[in-house]
């Protein structure tokens, strides 16, 4: 967990400390009923809900079983761009697919080279590339692969199908002589 994060925060059995929303400062603190603060930057959110539950074992609650659910994360995004109808920054909501990812990015435009999609991701300081091909994840042919935080994928350019709108929006203007010349 961490700065600006999302918290849902549930302690079984006490309603009064159960379902509450609460949002980490830029410092990833939180303020909960009888504990105060409580420190959740860069720890699990198992970790916090152990610390918690020591804290209210004996003084509050005689067994406390602390549940912590992250709502929205600030440091979860995944960059989209290239042949996307809405390339940019956008935020990994729970188990994010490849599919899913662009769909956030209202999906991919009309030159998009869909056999192309290169997913980026840094692992332990090394930076690999996966080549997805998007026609056959949507046909079955494979897994909708997992998309993590801070992935960057790009979604290839088809320039034929560029030149083919270009000669297509050139048509018009190509057969408009010839039609009043064969109309005299």
């Amino acid at each position: 967990m961490g700065p600006f994060d999302k918290l849902r925060i549930d302690v079984f059995g006490v309603p009064e400390l159960s379902g509450r929303i609460v949002q980490a400062d830029a410092s990833g603190r939180f303020s909960f009923p009888l504990l105060g603060e409580v420190d959740a930057n860069g720890v699990p959110p198992s970790v916090v809900e152990a610390r918690m539950e020591a804290q209210l074992r004996g003084r509050f609650l005689r067994e406390p079983d602390v549940t912590i659910n992250v709502e929205e994360s600030a440091n979860s995004f995944v960059t989209l761009e290239g042949e996307v109808v809405q390339p940019g920054v956008y935020p990994v909501v729970g188990n994010m697919s490849l599919l899913r990812a662009i769909a956030t990015a209202r999906g991919v435009n009309e030159f998009a080279r869909l056999h192309e999609v290169i997913v980026f991701r840094t692992v332990d300081g090394q930076r690999y590339a996966g080549v997805y091909n998007l026609a056959a994840i949507r046909r079955g042919a494979y897994d909708d692969p997992a998309i993590y935080a801070s992935d960057i994928i790009v979604v290839g350019d088809s320039p034929a199908r560029r030149v083919f709108r270009d000669v297509l929006q050139a048509a018009p203007l190509l057969s408009t002589p010839l039609i009043i010349l064969f109309q005299r």
